[in-house]
């Protein structure tokens, strides 16, 4: 197994032994990360941990048994590579990232986004595999990682600064621009432990990103904090993209689109996809939907004999921005006025992020069987995948006619990081009759 990481300070010396860190000078059309089949394992029981620990640090330090490891094949580690209780945290995970390109990593909380990027920054160690990181690395993985809390604000911005290879004349050139970017000038004397999470991150950001890194590591970490800092943390961002190359993980996925050049999906530990945002994050909606588990629930006025959307029409695809035809097929034994219709747009976190209101549109439900055909004149939503609930009620407006939970699926496609509207701009209803 060999890890690299090479600093861009010193020059290359080609008499290294293999098992050595390589050091080479960062050029623009070098690749500044290489990631070749890494994989990690940890075991779920502390005390069998503790003992797996032992028994591979006794590994590592017998000769014999690192010359026999040399000549395995390099061939990815598999299920039988697992002890008891032990599971893949990261599973032969590749990756080329050169400079001006970011890389976005998605998948749901425990995918093994963040231990990834702890093997990146060499906080832990991977079981296998090889890993290249070329140049100066800037990393702000967990929240406060790094800082010693006792300390000050400006202790930390030279204890950080120094571990990425800046002197102190250096340091003492940007630290007033560091302070300014982070805005806790008041507090920058105070000890750290007394920051607030918001103001941790603005420090720990306002350090990773001052020193020109040649690779950028961010995880989270624009969660936190007001909307002001965020828009300062992109606009920073979008100032040193050209010249490094960045490892984003967010749950956001307009912060993804609007700074990823490519994506990863990861799940269990291992890469689901790698290659466009957009495909990324429509692949991660899939999934998610998929897990959901909302079911389908219809509640109907005795005079409603059936409700059902056309064939096609429960699972529809539009672009953001276009409009959207629904058809549902409805018989009645009577003519039902109509006081309020709505369809509410719900996503995957179970939250109403958009309304059409048809309610002037529509006065009444004609007897017999008929397909309405709601339109919405533009779907404003970023992309992703959502559910869709209706609900028609009586002229009194008290008196359900229609409760449909569920009933459909709408993918928004295009233009990922829009905002969304809330209230949807729509059109005539038309009626069929006899169909």
């Amino acid at each position: 197994m060999l890890t690299t990481f090479t600093p861009v300070e010193k020059p290359l010396n080609a008499n290294r032994s293999a098992g050595s860190a390589a050091v080479t000078p960062a050029r623009s059309e070098d690749v500044l990360v290489e990631v070749r089949h890494v994989s990690k394992k940890f075991c779920r029981d502390l005390k069998r941990s503790l003992w797996y620990g032992i028994k591979d640090v006794l590994t590592e330090l017998n000769p014999w048994q690192k010359a026999a490891g040399s000549t395995s094949t390099s061939a990815p580690p598999s299920e039988h590579d697992l002890r008891h209780g032990e599971f893949w945290a990261v599973h032969d995970v590749s990756f080329q990232l050169r400079r001006g390109e970011c890389l976005g990593l998605i998948g749901h909380n425990g995918a093994g986004k963040t231990t990834l990027l702890k093997i990146l920054n060499g906080l832990i160690k991977p079981d296998s595999g090889f890993i290249t990181m070329r140049g100066r690395v800037g990393a702000l993985i967990a929240l406060g990682a790094g800082f010693n809390p006792i300390l000050t604000g400006r202790e930390n911005i030279y204890i950080n600064a120094a571990i990425l290879g800046l002197t102190k004349k250096e340091i003492d050139a940007q630290i007033d621009s560091i302070i300014d970017f982070a805005e806790i000038r008041e507090f920058i004397d105070s000890p750290v432990q007394s920051y607030s999470s918001g103001m941790q991150v603005r420090l720990g950001f306002a350090v990773a990103t001052a020193m020109k890194p040649d690779v950028l590591i961010l995880d989270e970490v624009l969660a936190v904090g007001d909307a002001a800092f965020r828009a300062k943390c992109f606009k920073r961002i979008g100032s040193i993209a050209r010249d490094c190359a960045i490892i984003f993980v967010s749950h956001d996925q307009s912060q993804m689109a609007r700074i990823c050049t490519q994506a990863m999906l990861m799940a269990a530990g291992r890469c689901l996809y790698y290659g466009t945002t957009t495909e990324a994050i429509d692949q991660y909606n899939a999934l998610q939907a998929a897990k959901s588990g909302t079911q389908f629930t219809l509640q109907t006025h005795e005079a409603i004999q059936s409700v059902a959307f056309a064939e096609g029409a429960r699972a529809m695809t539009v672009q953001a921005g276009e409009p959207l035809t629904m058809k549902l097929r409805v018989s009645t034994q009577q003519r039902l006025p109509v006081g309020i219709a709505f369809v509410n747009f719900i996503d995957l976190a179970g939250t109403t992020v958009g309304q059409a209101d048809f309610s002037v549109r529509l006065d009444a439900i004609p007897e017999g069987d008929s397909e309405v055909s709601p339109l919405i004149d533009r779907v404003d939503l970023a992309q992703g995948i959502y559910s869709l609930n209706l609900a028609v009620f009586a002229s009194n407006r008290q008196e359900t006619l229609v409760h449909a939970v569920n009933c459909a699926q709408v993918h928004v496609s295009g233009a990922p990081f829009m905002w969304c509207a809330y209230k949807m701009p729509v059109s005539e209803i038309a009626i069929n009759s006899a169909v």
